[in-house]
């Protein structure tokens, strides 16, 4: 039997530089900085004071006040996006069989916050625990999938994926393979994570993860950059829905891309360093290639992990220079989260959605914040530093490394009636 050609019907987010689809890709082809002082606790006692958070959000905006109450931050942002996403599709709900339509969800840490909030509670209520009775599906990482598939009367594969930062790429893959192999004609994939905190920030900053130039914050997130210090946090949610190809024609959807082929792999070195030569990264593309069929080549554009920490960034071009050769010169890079900020589980989702930007608008999003280049980074390289820059692109590949060693690519491709081999 034929594999099945997998392709996206619908996208949405929730995200530091949009609330939509269209207010991110505004302000990212714009090259727009969200790292802003954080609002959401007080900082006094926090080294880093900054963070890339989504400003303005009221969750009586989407959910009443009952729901709210059962959702953490996290379930709230992935809610939103999938609803989007849902709603970009236009499914006819009255012949849709939702026991072929799925939801996998992914989220680097999940309920923090709640877990934070009722530990605290605990320790300051005396001899007797009260715990309220929402802490434990608030706080559990699958419960994000659990309740889209609970609005949409959606049966089939759900659960969630948990590999740190790599986290929304091993979403997508798991979503196109359960299309590719009949688990399912539909899967709405999901990242998310709710991070600008009390316990993330101080945590990583205890790990010295975290950028701490306070001062000068808009350019604190500066991938490649010689002064780099670490990555500015982040919050939100990107979706997606996969269908499978014939399915979406039937229906006559507007298909976004094709998703060509993903690769994953570990690094099996450190349980926060990356591999100094980049060997899990490069396992990872080449798988990623392979699964796409497609030669090195190929590929128009490239958004990297690229956090603005001294030792992943280097790791990263390490890798590219491998994997692509001299070939790396003629394709656009960048590193979005020079914009958005690191958004953990989220970020594969968000920056999977900056490469459909630049597939569907041939619109290639900049790296901004790299106002000195890294001597060990070749100057020759396109960083599409500064401003975004016009380029048709076919195919995008994209990159998200976690704690732990995980590595995940996702490569997605313009989509053409007839596939090309």
């Amino acid at each position: 039997m034929a594999e099945r050609r997998v392709v996206i019907t619908g996208i949405g987010t929730i995200n530091p530089l949009g609330k939509t689809i269209e207010e991110y890709f505004t302000n990212l082809e714009a090259g727009l900085s969200a790292a802003a002082p954080i609002t959401h606790f007080d900082t006094e006692k926090f080294k880093t004071k900054f963070a890339c958070e989504i400003k303005d959000y009221d969750p009586n905006d989407y959910f009443d006040r009952k729901e709210a109450r059962r959702y953490d931050l996290f379930t709230q942002y992935a809610l939103i996006a999938a609803d989007q996403a849902v709603e970009d599709a236009a499914f006819d709900f009255v012949s849709l069989d939702v026991e072929q339509c799925g939801v996998i969800s992914s989220s680097g840490i999940g309920g923090v916050k709640s877990f934070f909030d009722e530990s605290v509670g605990y320790a300051e209520g005396g001899n007797t625990p009260r715990f309220s009775p929402f802490f434990i599906p608030r706080m559990i990482i699958d419960i994000a999938a659990g309740f889209i598939s609970m609005k949409y009367g959606f049966m089939g594969p759900n659960y969630s994926v948990v590999s740190a930062c790599a986290s929304s790429n091993h979403a997508m893959i798991n979503a196109m393979e359960a299309i590719r192999y009949g688990r399912a004609d539909v899967i709405v994939a999901v990242g998310s994570d709710a991070t600008v905190n009390e316990v993330s920030v101080g945590a990583f900053n205890a790990m010295q993860a975290l950028s701490t130039r306070n001062e000068e914050y808009q350019y604190a997130s500066s991938p490649f950059d010689k002064n780099r210090d670490g990555f500015v946090v982040g919050e939100g949610a990107g979706a997606f829905v996969f269908e499978e190809l014939e399915h979406a024609l039937k229906r006559g959807a507007k298909i976004y891309c094709e998703v060509a082929g993903g690769g994953y792999s570990a690094d099996a070195y450190h349980f926060t360093a990356p591999h100094p030569e980049g060997l899990g990264a490069i396992k990872s593309m080449r798988d990623a290639l392979r699964d796409a069929k497609i030669a090195p080549e190929a590929i128009d554009y490239i958004n990297v992990h690229g956090t603005s920490t001294p030792l992943g960034d280097l790791a990263e071009i390490k890798a590219l220079c491998e994997v692509f050769g001299d070939q790396l010169e003629q394709i656009n890079i960048s590193a979005t989260k020079s914009m958005h900020g690191h958004l953990l589980g989220a970020t594969g989702a968000v920056e999977a959605l900056a490469c459909i930007m630049a597939i569907t608008r041939s619109i290639v999003p900049p790296t901004i914040n790299c106002r000195e280049l890294d001597p060990e980074i070749p100057a020759t390289l396109n960083l599409t530093r500064d401003h975004a820059q016009k380029r048709e692109v076919n195919y995008a590949l994209s990159n998200s490394f976690g704690f732990g060693g995980h590595n995940s690519t996702v490569i997605l491709k313009k989509y053409q009636p007839e596939s090309v081999e």
